[in-house]
């Protein structure tokens, strides 16, 4: 297994979050993106209920997850931290020039294009489901929101994945579309349920999604 006590590569995350939080946390992507390429990694876990650390904040302004520190060379924010990982191994970041502009670029997409939509929708729906500007932006947002989704379809086509063979670009758009798992924005679009559930399927993933929960599992707080 990847996660060793002793390996170079330390990954921060949360040790415990909220049920409907479980699975989203974008420590997640990096975990995932290990585990497909072999390495190991040790965890250090930060109290989400306790306020963050001040010397945490030099490393992340914001006091969030994931950073990397990867023998001394150190990342935050999730996007450049499966750039780093990626760039180690050309099953995640392939050679030719061409490949790896288009990799690049979705992996982008789907962080610039799609998952700013996506938290507006988790903000709406779940933070601020209650408030009347919220209710008013909804049906707006899911058209804005399905408009994008349908051209990423067209895209994809009968492809198995964003480039045909799976790249970093996957894992980024993967974990971005999970976010919409409460809605049925994706499974309305018959070719992205089917890409969204043969990214799941991988066992890498697999993998790295039930360290994250085995890890909220264990911390779980004691009933009151």
């Amino acid at each position: 297994m990847p996660i060793d006590p002793s390996a170079a590569i330390e990954l921060t995350a949360f040790k415990w979050v909220p049920p409907f939080a479980r699975g989203q946390v974008r420590d997640l992507r990096p975990r995932w993106a290990m585990e497909e390429q072999g390495l190991d990694y040790r965890l250090r876990l930060l109290d989400a209920t306790r306020p963050c650390p001040e010397p945490y904040l030099l490393e992340q302004p914001w006091g969030q997850v994931p950073v990397l520190d990867d023998g001394g060379v150190t990342l935050f924010e999730s996007g450049a931290i499966l750039l780093h990982l990626a760039q180690k191994d050309e099953r995640l970041l392939p050679a030719d020039p061409q490949r790896r502009a288009t990799a690049t670029s979705w992996l982008f997409a789907a962080f610039n294009s799609i998952e700013p939509l996506m938290f507006e929708l988790s903000t709406v729906s779940i933070f601020s489901r209650d408030a009347e500007w919220a209710t008013l932006r909804k049906p707006s947002l899911m058209e804005t929101l399905g408009g994008r989704l349908d051209r990423l379809a067209d895209r994809l086509g009968d492809a198995g994945y964003l480039d045909g063979e799976f790249t970093v670009a996957d894992i980024a758009m993967a974990t971005v579309l999970r976010v919409a798992h409460r809605t049925a924005l994706v499974p309305d679009r018959p070719r992205l349920a089917a890409y969204l559930a043969r990214c799941e399927a991988r066992p890498a993933f697999q993998r790295a999604l039930a360290d994250q929960l085995a890890e909220f599992d264990r911390n779980e707080p004691a009933a009151a």
